[in-house]
Formats: C-alpha cells, structure tokens, sequence
C-alpha cells in the first residue's frame, strides 16, 4: 500500500483508532465515538489510506491491532492526550474548576470518602460535573493512562513516571475482631497480641491484601488464603463471625462501624500501620491546575470529616507556611 500524495491525517480517525484498541469490537467503538458503525470504518480506512499500512485486522474470531497498529495507537494516544490537555488547560485559565472530570476510584476508598467531596464541590462548584467510575485497584492506573480516567483516588505510590501523584493523606488501619472476641474489650492493643492470629484479607487484587500480608508477616500472625474476601464488608462480616482477624482502614470503620456492631476496631499500641492515598493524573494532562485544586479539596474534607487520617499538606501550602 502506497501513500498518496498529500494525504491528512484526522484527530478524528486516531480518536476512533484508540476506540477500537480499548473495546475491540466496532460497534462499541462507535458508539464511544459517538458515530455509527460505517461512519467508523470508514475513519479507519481512510486512515489506514492516509499512513500506508494496514492497522486493523477484522476475522470471525474478532478484531486485532495489527503490528503497525499496536504501535500507532501508542503515538496517537501521546497526540490526543496532548491535545486533550490544550483544551483542559484553556477551559480551566477561563473558568477555573468546571467542566467534567472523569474520576476512577478504588471501591475500598470510594464509597466512605466521596460523598463528602461531592457534596463540597456541588455546593461551591455547582458548573463541575465529577463522573464517579469505580474499578479493580490493579487497573486503575492503566485506565489512566489509557483515558478512561481524568483523574485517579488510589493508595499510592504510583508505578509510572507518566503519572504525577498529589498525596492527601495517611490513612490508620485497624485491628478489627468480633465483637464477643477477648480483644474487643481493649481499647488498644499490643502488636504481641496480634502474633499466631489468623488474619483475613482482601483478594490480591487489592493493593491492601500486599500491606495486610506484609503486617502478618511482620507480626507473627498467619494469612488466611481459603477465605479471600472480595470487599470491605465481606472481610468485615467474615470477622463478625468469628473467622478470624482481620485490618480495616479508618475510613471504613468510620462510615460503618456502630457502637452495635458485630465487629470491633482496635488501634495498635505504640505503632503507626497507615495506607498513603493520593490523586494521580497524566502528566501530560493540561488541567493540572484543576486537579490540584481538587486535590486540595479533598484534603479539606477528610480534615474535617476524619478525624483520624493525617492530612498531608499541599506543597503550595507548605511554602507559605514557611
């Protein structure tokens, strides 16, 4: 295939390009295109026209990137990124925080934080929209990186050097047992009280089934590997009836424990056992600005909401201060 003389290519064609890599499936390309399906192949092959290689494979079995497309999609992601952030950085130098971001979310952190920041920022943002999404805590940086996500709430540190991260803050775990457990009657305990406990935990993939293992090791306690839990409450009621130990994080405990509960959160004696979390987006994204500013907001709220988190101050915050 030969390329024709003054062939273009279109930001157009890499968006629907891109769109094929994430959903391999045409149709849905289409539609997160918002065009119908002959409308995208015809970006397609006009693209295709325009570079002079084929890009996209079609079969029954489904729909490939070629060789060649693999790696034209990884330079039009670098193009649309770059472009996207032309037009949050515009957008933001004449509105401030507005608009719509798209933020990803792990679902052990989401549910207990977020309701506060949305509240926040409806009442003092009332043009910004914040589309929630949340997802499995390995792929959320992928997504990231991939589009799907402006902006991302996760325990760091992050893996990619393309990723600035905004620390917030240090969040507590607890020691929690059921409530008829002879622990539950401390208000603290010792770390020597935790060795020979057997101790449940989030499946692997969870960033905090690698801490809560590291901890059992540290401790001398044994992790339970029959009953991987798939959420907080499952972990939660899985302890409740007495299956064993396990560690919450201090959001949790304070959204959903109760004086009543079937569980109950101890602190640990003496040591300070915290999961960092912070906001991460791309650094090639324009809108960093915005995000820093959301990320301040958020700091704003689990000061005031969470009492037991330690607020991690902004770097503009902490030159003033000086």
């Amino acid at each position: 295939m030969t390329v024709p003389k003054n062939a273009s290519v279109t930001i157009k064609q890499l968006q629907c390009l891109l769109a094929i890599e994430q959903t391999e499936h045409f149709r849905r390309a289409a539609e997160r295109c918002g065009i119908t399906q002959p409308s995208l192949s015809a970006q397609i092959a006009n693209l295709e026209e325009a570079l002079g290689v084929r890009l996209v494979e079609r079969s029954r079995a489904g729909v490939a990137m070629t060789p060649e497309g693999r790696e034209v999609t990884l330079r039009a992601r670098r193009i649309t990124d770059e472009l996207q952030g032309i037009v949050d950085f515009s957008a933001g130098a004449r509105r401030g925080l507005n608009g719509t971001i798209r933020l990803g979310s792990k679902p052990t952190l989401g549910p207990y934080l977020l309701p506060r920041v949305v509240s926040t920022l409806h009442r003092e943002y009332p043009d910004l929209k914040l589309y929630i999404r949340e997802s499995e805590p390995r792929h959320l940086e992928q997504e990231l990186l991939g589009g799907i996500h402006d902006v991302v709430l996760t325990q760091l540190p992050a893996a990619s050097a393309d990723i600035i991260e905004a620390p917030l803050f240090q969040e507590p775990l607890y020691l929690a047992v059921a409530a008829d457990d002879a622990l539950a009657k401390e208000k603290e305990v010792s770390v020597k009280a935790i060795k020979g406990l057997e101790i449940l935990s989030l499946n692997p993939a969870f960033h905090l089934h690698d801490q809560v293992h590291l901890l059992c090791e540290q401790f001398g306690a044994r992790l339970v590997r029959d009953y991987e839990g798939t959420s907080l409450d499952a972990i939660r009621q899985m302890t409740g009836m007495g299956m064993g130990a396990t560690f919450l994080p201090a959001l949790y405990v304070q959204s959903e424990l109760r004086a009543s509960s079937d569980v109950v959160a101890l602190k640990l004696k003496g040591r300070n056992v915290a999961r960092p979390v912070g906001l991460l987006w791309r650094r090639s994204a324009g809108a960093g600005e915005s995000y820093r500013k959301l990320a301040e907001i958020i700091r704003a709220v689990a000061r005031r909401y969470f009492k037991d988190v330690a607020v991690q101050e902004s770097p503009d915050r902490k030159r003033r201060s000086k």
